[in-house]
């Protein structure tokens, strides 16, 4: 783990920040290029994806303060004392999957396909976003049987506990978001219908972020004996079987027979 990855003068590059912005380029670089190869116009996938994670960013801070808002009312302030710091993944997600679909019906262009074309990207920028969590000492677990291998002991300028070797449950998350990135894009090329991309990410996050909260320690709200996550997992995953069972059910194209379709359309144009 490591705070501050860099000083250059009055500058510092904290290992959070450096983690957030890779995960975006290379979420945008994955996305662009996977693009063109199914035949989507990648200027668009970046204008959305540009407006998603703004927007998301507002999102996941919005929904910290919505968790948060029983010690905001008793100090306002620290509403803004941190603003680089407290967020819920979910409300990212839910903001940062909203805006794009309300931007691709401005331009008048279909959205689902587009959608299904970036999840993969934003389960790799998640996985990022996750080892910066490490390097932050933020999302830490709860302290690990003595003398287990995979203990973390973390500095006291960090988030986490300090002194105590702790479960890593950020890496433990990175770990299954890199995994889900893999697969989707494994299965893209095998789906059977539109729509059973995003419904499958819907369904296996909530499915881990469920798990992994178990083994968290770290402050945040909660919703009765399950944290704040942990409940909103339940309708992610209820949300994710529903779109997959709409999707089976209207069997629309999925992406690589669309891409096929196209390849095949622009091979007969070039030999017209």
């Amino acid at each position: 783990m490591c705070v501050e990855l860099l000083h250059i003068g009055k500058i510092t590059l904290y290992g959070y920040g450096a983690m957030i912005a890779l995960g975006a380029v290379l979420c945008f670089v994955l996305a662009c290029t996977r693009a063109k190869k199914y035949y989507i116009d990648p200027d668009m996938i970046f204008n959305a994806g540009f407006i998603g994670i703004i927007c998301g960013i507002i999102g996941a801070k919005v929904m910290y303060w919505i968790v948060e808002i029983k010690d905001i009312i008793q100090d306002p302030g620290m509403m803004f004392r941190d603003l680089g710091g407290g967020f819920v993944v979910y409300g990212g997600l839910v903001v940062g999957i909203l805006t794009p679909i309300v931007y691709f019906r401005i331009k008048k262009t279909s959205a689902i396909d587009k959608l299904e074309l970036a999840i993969p990207s934003i389960s790799l920028a998640q996985g990022f976003g996750r080892i910066g969590c490490f390097l932050a000492g933020c999302c830490y677990g709860k302290a690990a049987p003595a003398g287990a291998w995979y203990g973390v002991t973390f500095p006291e300028n960090s988030m986490a506990l300090s002194g105590v070797p702790l479960i890593p449950t950020q890496l433990i998350s990175s770990a299954c978001d890199f995994l889900l990135c893999a697969f989707l894009l494994f299965y893209t090329r095998r789906q059977k219908a539109r729509g059973s991309i995003l419904a499958l990410y819907m369904i296996l996050y909530s499915v881990g972020r469920f798990l992994i909260e178990f083994l968290r320690d770290d402050p945040r709200g909660s919703v009765g004996a399950l944290s704040t996550s942990q409940f909103l997992s339940l309708f992610a995953a209820g949300a994710g079987v529903i779109i997959l069972l709409i999707a089976l059910k209207l069997k629309l194209k999925p992406l690589h027979v669309l891409a096929e379709e196209a390849a095949a359309e622009d091979n007969k144009s070039t030999e017209e």
